[in-house]
């Protein structure tokens, strides 16, 4: 059984910084690729960035670059977001997720993730 745990949501002005944490555990995480999603209310979940926790290369949406950094802590099977700059349209449920096993591939779609955590509420008031 893999596990995820999210934690760091919260409400912030525009302008303002959070940094979101997800733990991975359980005998048979064997996942290579952690990443971020996103869904605001009466939308699709959508990719935010991921990062392959061996060898670190990462991958950001669009919407997102140069304002959120991904990164890892691979001795604790954790991944960080930190999030500048922020904006309100970056309100929503982010959702950590894990990989498919021993895959090293970063994928920008829900389909190439395996393990989904419980998600966390970001809110940026204007």
């Amino acid at each position: 059984q893999v596990q995820l745990v999210e934690s760091g949501g919260g409400l912030v002005q525009a302008g303002g910084s959070l940094r979101l944490s997800c733990a991975a555990s359980g005998r048979s995480f064997s996942s290579s690729v952690m990443g971020w999603f996103r869904q605001a209310p009466g939308k699709e979940r959508d990719f935010v960035a991921a990062i392959n926790l061996n060898r670190g290369p990462t991958g950001y949406a669009d919407s997102v670059k140069g304002r959120f950094t991904i990164s890892r802590d691979t001795a604790k099977n954790t991944v960080y977001l930190q999030m500048s700059s922020l904006k309100p349209e970056d309100t929503a449920v982010y959702y950590c997720a894990a990989g498919k096993p021993y895959s090293n591939t970063i994928y920008y779609t829900r389909g190439g993730y395996e393990y989904w955590g419980q998600g966390t509420q970001v809110t940026v008031s204007s």
